[in-house]
């Protein structure tokens, strides 16, 4: 099973988390902000993977510190899971309707890191969290685990229904792009190394 442990303690955090690419779905995630908790939820059960999370932060602030740095943990944890990457697939993409929005999400597990997110949000928030915390959200995981990573929605009023197509989009193609395959020999790059 490829999976990882990731401890991270800050002053504004305080992060345990376990991750397997090769799970069933399953999370347990505890964060203190709801609607958070049910997005990662949604990306596990949409990449099949599984994860155990809890985070003591600061939410006195915000919840910015939070979904930061649980980005930056998974984002490691994903690199961590990926090893050496031999006989990945690598590239990986989905499209995800959620009732009238519609998520895009294509990715390269290159360990170039950089996200290019196109999505417009109207509400501020969505519970307690900032709608503006999900691209913060995948810019740290993308950091941290190396991605590059490009996410779009192009049509959608309900911002709930937009970020959640977005999580379950990362699930799927994640899912794809991790997938081991065997005709792929050794790392899947013509340099030779990812």
């Amino acid at each position: 099973m490829r999976k990882a442990e990731i401890e991270r303690k800050t002053n504004e955090t305080d992060i345990r988390l376990s991750f397997s690419l090769d799970g069933e779905g399953r999370a347990d995630v505890r964060c203190g902000i709801g609607f958070f908790e049910h997005m990662l939820s949604a990306f596990c059960r949409f990449g099949l993977f599984d994860m155990e999370l809890t985070c003591a932060g600061d939410l006195d602030v915000d919840a910015h510190h939070t979904v930061e740095d649980v980005g930056i943990c998974l984002g490691q944890a994903i690199a961590q899971s990926l090893g050496d990457k031999r006989g990945i697939t690598r590239l990986g993409h989905a499209c995800v309707p959620m009732d009238e929005a519609l998520a895009f999400v294509a990715l390269d597990v290159s360990g170039r890191p950089f996200l290019v997110f196109d999505a417009q949000f109207s509400a501020p928030m969505v519970g307690a969290m900032d709608t503006q915390l999900a691209q913060e959200f995948f810019r740290a995981v993308a950091v941290g685990a190396g991605l590059t990573l490009h996410m779009r929605v192009p049509y959608g009023q309900n911002d709930h229904h937009k970020i959640e197509a977005l999580f379950k989009a990362f699930g799927r193609a994640l899912m794809d792009a991790s997938s081991l395959d065997p005709r792929v020999r050794g790392v899947p790059s013509t340099k030779g190394v990812l």
